[in-house]
C-alpha cells in the first residue's frame, strides 16, 4: 500500500503545477506511468496483458480462470471482469492494491450491452427508435447503474455492420447501414463516457468487434470473411470509426479471420488501420480466448500465436493467459522485444489512470449505491418508454390497431406469460424475473376496462433437441405437459370468446444471439401451425412478433390484421405492449434491417449497387439479375414503419443547384399530419451518386431526423449535406467526393421517391 500511496503522492505533484490542459495532462500522465513502469519487472508488465474471470459471468468459451487470488497478488493480473457488487469488486481491488508488490489497481468490467439490470430492448431493437438522445440516455443509466455495483469498463457498443439475419449477433448491433450505426456508435459512447471516465457515474466503452464480424460466411458465428478493402472502408469500418473519434477508450478485436488473418494478430486491422490511420491511443482487448483460438486457425502453437498477437498491437488478453504464460519465454527468444511489451503496459496504464485509479482506486466501490441508483422507477420509466419507441409496425388492415380499451382481448401464443424471454440476448446482469411479462402488462394497462382472456396455444418448439441447445444458461423454451393439439384447442376456444386475439409468437431468447446462428429463420412449425389456426377463427388478429433479428414471416403477416415487430423489448416491455396497442403511444419505429420475403434472398439490404443487367420492377425477367421463384425487393425495407397516423412528404428544395468542392447544400422538405391521431416520422434523406469511377450504390442514407408532428399540421426539416457526405473511399483508400450529379430522395424509409438532384463541380 505505502508504494501505490507513493504513486499517487508522484500524480499530485504533477497535478498541482499550472493549469491543466489536455496536453499537460497527457504530459503529466507520461511521466507518471513512467515512473511506475521503471518500478516494474517484465513479469508485472506482462501481468497488466493479463484479464480474468473468476467464472461470475456467463462464459462464451470452455475457459475460466483459475488461481485467481494468487495471481491478483503476485502482480500477474490487469483487469477482471465476472465479479459484481461493491463489496465483491472491493475486495478484490484490495488484493491488487494492498498485497501485490507495486499495488496497481485492477481494471473491472462487464459486458452491459443494453442496460444493466435496468434491461433496454436489445441493440437492433433500440436502433429502430432511430431517437439518438434516448440511445444516448440508456447507455447512460447503464453506465450509471454499472458503477453503482463496482463496474467501470463496458464490452459495448457492439457496432457490427450485418446484412445476414441468419447470423445470430444480428440482435446486438444496429443493423445493415453504416451511417445510421455511426450515429448510434457515437450516442452510445457518449452515453457512457460522458467526456469524463473519472466521474464515479461514467464507465470506460469498448468498440467491438473489430472487425468485420457481422459480416461472416453464410451467417455462421465466428466464421471466415472476406472482402476487399473498398467495401471494407465505405460499408463496414464506419462505425468503428466513429466510436473512435467519439474517444472510446478501448477497442475489442474479434473472433473471425480477415484477409486469411485472424483479427487478433491481424497488425494491419490492429495497427495500420486503428493507430496509424485512425489515430487511436487507447488500449486494444482480445475477444474471450481469441488469441489461443489462432491454433486453431492454424497459425502455430500459443506461444507464436501470442507472440503475433502482441506484436500485431492486442495489448490484453482476454481469459487465455497465452501472454502470461509465454511472453516471457518469447522475449528471451527474440520473437517479442521488451518496447512491445512496454507499448501494451503503457496502454493499460494509461487507461488505468484516465479512470482515475491511481488516485483513487476504491472510486466505485460505495455500498450505498445499489440501493439508489439501480432499477430506479425514474429508469424502469425510460425502459418503458424505449420499449415502446422500438416497436415497429408493420402491418395495420383496415386501421385495426389502436385497440379500444372495452371488450374482450384474447392474450395467445407462447411468449405472452414467458417472463424469461422478456430482455432477450446478452443481458448477463439483468435479472428476467423483475421483468414484466405481457400478460401482466395488459391487466396493469387496461385489466380495469378490458376482459382478458389467457391461452398458450402452442410451445415456442415442440422439438426436445432444439429446447436443449437453447436452454444452455436456463429454461427459455418451456415443453409443457400438455399435448399440442390440447393448448391449440384451448387456444381456438379462448380465441372465439373474444371481440379481438392478441397473438404474442417468435424467438426464444437464446434463439438468437452468440452462438444461435440460425439457416431456418421462419416461425417455428408449432407457433406457425397456431397462426394458421386463429385466423381461421375469423377474428380480427394482431400478431406481435418477439424476435432478436428480422425473420421470414411472409405467411404470419399476410394472416394477420396487423404486425407488430415486437423484438425483445427488455424489464418493461410487458408494459409497453398495450401501451402500443392500445394507442396510449403511437409507434414511430422504423426497421434498421430489412425483412426478406424468403431466406434464400439473404444477404439482403438497402443500398446495392447496379449490376450490368438490373432488373426493372419485380417481374420476371429472362437474363436479367433476379430469381425464378422470388422477388428481388424484400418484405419489409430498411427504414420502414407505419404508424397510426399518415405523413404527406412535399415540397422538397435545395438552396443551390450547383456547388463547389467546398461548399455544403442546404436541403427541406415540408412533412404534414395527415391522419387523425398526432405522431413522429423519422424523415430519411437518401443520397445517390449518378456516376462514379467505382459502381456507385443505388442509394445511402445521409440523414434522418426524428420529428413530432401534431394531427392536421406541417413541420419543416432541414438537413445540411456536406461534401463528407458525397465523398466515399477509393481503391488507393483515399477519401473524397468526385465531381458529378447527385440525386436526393426524402421520405419515410429507403424506398423513398419524392426526389431532386444537384450538381458538384
Amino acid at each position: 500500500m505505502s508504494r501505490f500511496l507513493l504513486f499517487v503522492a508522484v500524480l499530485f505533484l504533477f497535478a498541482g503545477c499550472g493549469t491543466p490542459t489536455s496536453n499537460s495532462d497527457d504530459s503529466e500522465m507520461d511521466v507518471f506511468v513512467s515512473d511506475l513502469m521503471a518500478q516494474m519487472t517484465v513479469q508485472e508488465k506482462i501481468g497488466q496483458l493479463n484479464l480474468i474471470t473468476p467464472g461470475g459471468g456467463i462464459p462464451t468459451g470452455s475457459v475460466v480462470s483459475t488461481g485467481v487470488e494468487e495471481k491478483i497478488k503476485t502482480g500477474k493480473v490487469g483487469g477482471i471482469f465476472g465479479v459484481y457488487g461493491p463489496e465483491k469488486t472491493r475486495q478484490a481491488q484490495q488484493l491488487a492494491v494492498e498485497e501485490s508488490r507495486l499495488g496497481i489497481p485492477m481494471i473491472f468490467g462487464s459486458d452491459v450491452i443494453h442496460g444493466y439490470k435496468t434491461t433496454f430492448p436489445l441493440p437492433l431493437g433500440l436502433a429502430s427508435t432511430w431517437d439518438m438522445e434516448l440511445i444516448e440516455k440508456t447507455a447512460q443509466i447503464a453506465a450509471k447503474e454499472a458503477t453503482a455495483d463496482g463496474i467501470f469498463w463496458n464490452f459495448s457498443p457492439m457496432v457490427d455492420v450485418s446484412r445476414d439475419p441468419r447470423w445470430g449477433r444480428i440482435s446486438e448491433g444496429a443493423g445493415e447501414d453504416p451511417y445510421l450505426g455511426s450515429e448510434i456508435a457515437k450516442a452510445m459512447v457518449n452515453g457512457y463516457q460522458q467526456n469524463d471516465l473519472t466521474s464515479t457515474t461514467t464507465m470506460m466503452a469498448t468498440v467491438k468487434h473489430f472487425a468485420l464480424y457481422g459480416a461472416a460466411e453464410a451467417g455462421r458465428d465466428y466464421n471466415s470473411v472476406d472482402m476487399s478493402h473498398l467495401r471494407m472502408f465505405n460499408e463496414y469500418f464506419p462505425p468503428y470509426k466513429a466510436a473512435i473519434d467519439a474517444g472510446v477508450g478501448c477497442v475489442m478485436s474479434s473472433f473471425n479471420d480477415v484477409d486469411g488473418v485472424p483479427a487478433s494478430g491481424n497488425k494491419w486491422l490492429l495497427t495500420t488501420v486503428l493507430r496509424d490511420m485512425w489515430g487511436f491511443d487507447g488500449f486494444v482487448v482480445s475477444d474471450y480466448t481469441s488469441v489461443n483460438e489462432m491454433i486453431a486457425h492454424g497459425l502455430g502453437d500459443l506461444q507464436e500465436v501470442s507472440a503475433l498477437a502482441l506484436k500485431a498491437g492486442l495489448d490484453m488478453d482476454m481469459v487465455g493467459e497465452g501472454f502470461l504464460t509465454t511472453l516471457e519465454k518469447s522475449l528471451e527468444e527474440g520473437k517479442v522485444t521488451e518496447e512491445d511489451i512496454n507499448k501494451a503496459c503503457r496502454r493499460i496504464l494509461e487507461a488505468k489512470y484516465k479512470l482515475g485509479l491511481f488516485d483513487d482506486p476504491y472510486l466505485y466501490f460505495d455500498n450505498s449505491r445499489p440501493e439508489n441508483d439501480i432499477l430506479t422507477d425514474e429508469h424502469r420509466q425510460v425502459a418503458r418508454q424505449a420499449a415502446a419507441r422500438s416497436m415497429v409496425l408493420l402491418k395495420n388492415e383496415n386501421q385495426l390497431l389502436p385497440l379500444k380499451k372495452t371488450g374482450t382481448v384474447a392474450l395467445v401464443g407462447p411468449l405472452v406469460d414467458s417472463r424469461s424471454n422478456m430482455l432477450g440476448t446478452w443481458a448477463p446482469t439483468g435479472d428476467f424475473n423483475l421483468s414484466v411479462t405481457v400478460l401482466e402488462g395488459f391487466q396493469n394497462v387496461v385489466g380495469n376496462d378490458v376482459n382478458i382472456l389467457h391461452a398458450k396455444g402452442a410451445n415456442i418448439s415442440d422439438d426436445p433437441a432444439f429446447a436443449e441447445k437453447i436452454n444452455v444458461f436456463g429454461p427459455k423454451i418451456f415443453i409443457d405437459e400438455r399435448s399440442p393439439e390440447t393448448m391449440l384447442r384451448e387456444a381456438v376456444s379462448v380465441s372465439r370468446k373474444a371481440d379481438v386475439i392478441v397473438a404474442v409468437v417468435g424467438e426464444a431468447t437464446e434463439m438468437t444471439g452468440e452462438s444461435s446462428s440460425r439457416t431456418d429463420i421462419t416461425m417455428p412449425p408449432s407457433q406457425k401451425k397456431l397462426l394458421r389456426e386463429l385466423a381461421k377463427t375469423g377474428k380480427p388478429l394482431v400478431v406481435v412478433n418477439m424476435s432478436g433479428r428480422p425473420m421470414e414471416i411472409s405467411e404470419e403477416v399476410e394472416l394477420a390484421d396487423a404486425f407488430v415487430q415486437m423484438w425483445h423489448a427488455g424489464v418493461e416491455g410487458g408494459n409497453a405492449l398495450p401501451d402500443v396497442l392500445f394507442g396510449d403511444y403511437n409507434p414511430s419505429g422504423k426497421l434498421t434491417a430489412t425483412f426478406p420475403v424468403n431466406v434464400g434472398q439473404v444477404p439482403i439490404y438497402y443500398s446495392v449497387r447496379n449490376t450490368g443487367r438490373p432488373q426493372d420492377g419485380d417481374t420476371f425477367q429472362k437474363f436479367k439479375s433476379n430469381y425464378l421463384d422470388a422477388p428481388n425487393s424484400p418484405l419489409f425495407p430498411f427504414g420502414y414503419g407505419l404508424s397510426y397516423t399518415s405523413f404527406e412528404f412535399k415540397n422538397l428544395s435545395i438552396d443551390k443547384a450547383t456547388i463547389a468542392n467546398n461548399e455544403d447544400v442546404k436541403v427541406s422538405v415540408e412533412v404534414t399530419n395527415t391522419g387523425d391521431f398526432d405522431g413522429e416520422e423519422v424523415v430519411q434523406l437518401y443520397i445517390r451518386d449518378m456516376v462514379a469511377s467505382i459502381t456507385p450504390p443505388l442509394r445511402l442514407l445521409k440523414g434522418f431526423e426524428k420529428v413530432f408532428v401534431p394531427k392536421g399540421e406541417t413541420k419543416t426539416v432541414e438537413f445540411t449535406i456536406t461534401n463528407d457526405d458525397l465523398a466515399f473511399y477509393h481503391s488507393d483508400l483515399s477519401f473524397y467526393a468526385e465531381p458529378g450529379e447527385f440525386e436526393i430522395y426524402v421520405g419515410g424509409d429507403s424506398n423513398a421517391s419524392l426526389a431532386t438532384k444537384f450538381t458538384l463541380e
